[in-house]
């Protein structure tokens, strides 16, 4: 396949991604690139690419979830390896961008790790950045390279409206200050209410709901968010749902990060399902009837046709 790019595209994987990507190539009718990404004795990451990429519109796919520093050090290397091949573009599909927490000083002496990470991306020889529903907007700035931001919005979005036909009861709920432009978005295209969760967060990964603005009693509560980390905020914010009256509480996002004391806390709580998008794979020791996972890997192949093709990507939005 070529275009105006003047070169063949192709896709490869690091460890975090095979799955999605292989789901991409799919649909995109191409074989995945052959490559190996293994460890020496020592740990250490070796990258083997097996087949030619000169001049090559080339592709990795890899999130940069846990183990993150492993994951980000796979990508780093393989674009080395791809630019001493002398691949002609690199493109980075980040379906989700770890380190994006600390995007600013919150306090004296805290380190910007999100612009410390864009910025090794950017020195290892990435051209271009595709990655989806960062945790803060301001992150693309931190990139000096060309950069598309996906939603993954509109993907449970639909599946909402076909799950709940009749919203005349249904509202959306951001569990924080921090969700309440995504959450918004979400309840203007479903055409529903909005309620906030005002809470406040004593220390990292803990927080306290502390009031709910907006009627939710006997509503059907669609809890929104980018990612779930630990589960701790979304399962309080569930259940400060019921407790104020909701007769259903869902939740959804695109990141289902899930470490630590998640997939209990979920199995435990009121909510009756969680939707996340495939960004971060999900192993099956993590799985639970509760959890619904939605495909990106469709949008993920559009964008990659529009950037290779030189076509916009907005029109992917809408």
């Amino acid at each position: 396949m070529n275009n105006t790019f003047g070169g063949t595209i192709k896709i490869f994987a690091c460890n975090a991604s095979k799955e999605l990507a292989g789901s991409i190539a799919n649909i995109l009718g191409l074989p995945m690139g052959k490559s190996e990404v293994s460890r020496f004795s020592d740990g250490e990451i070796s990258v083997r690419i097996d087949e030619p990429v000169r001049g090559s519109d080339v592709f990795l796919i890899q999130s940069t979830c846990a183990p993150v520093n492993e994951n980000i050090m796979e990508l780093l290397v393989m674009v080395d390896a791809m630019r001493r091949a002398s691949a002609g573009r690199i493109t980075a599909v980040i379906p989700y961008y770890g380190y994006a927490r600390q995007d600013r000083k919150a306090k004296a002496r805290d380190p910007i790790s999100a612009k410390l990470v864009a910025n090794i991306i950017t020195t290892a020889g990435v051209d271009r950045i595709l990655t989806m529903d960062l945790h803060c907007d301001q992150l693309q700035g931190f990139f000096n390279i060309p950069l598309d931001h996906l939603r993954g919005m509109n993907i449970y979005t639909d599946y909402f409206k076909e799950k709940l036909p009749d919203r005349s009861d249904v509202i959306i709920v951001s569990p924080d200050l921090g969700s309440v432009g995504r959450a918004r978005a979400m309840a203007e295209k479903l055409s529903v209410p909005l309620a906030i969760v005002d809470k406040r967060r004593q220390k990292a990964n803990e927080s306290e709901v502390m009031n709910i603005i907006g009627d939710i009693n006997g509503k059907i509560a669609i809890l929104i968010d980018d990612m779930i980390d630990t589960a701790g905020s979304i399962t309080n914010a569930a259940k400060a749902m019921k407790e104020h009256g909701a007769k259903e509480v869902y939740a959804c996002c695109s990141h289902g990060v899930f470490s630590g004391p998640a997939i209990s806390r979920l199995k435990d709580s009121v909510i009756e399902e969680v939707v996340i998008l495939d960004t971060i794979y999900l192993p099956e020791e993590k799985s639970t009837p509760k959890i619904k996972v939605l495909s990106v890997a469709d949008l993920f192949a559009k964008s990659i046709m529009s950037i290779h093709e030189g076509t916009s990507i907005s029109v992917l939005f809408d």
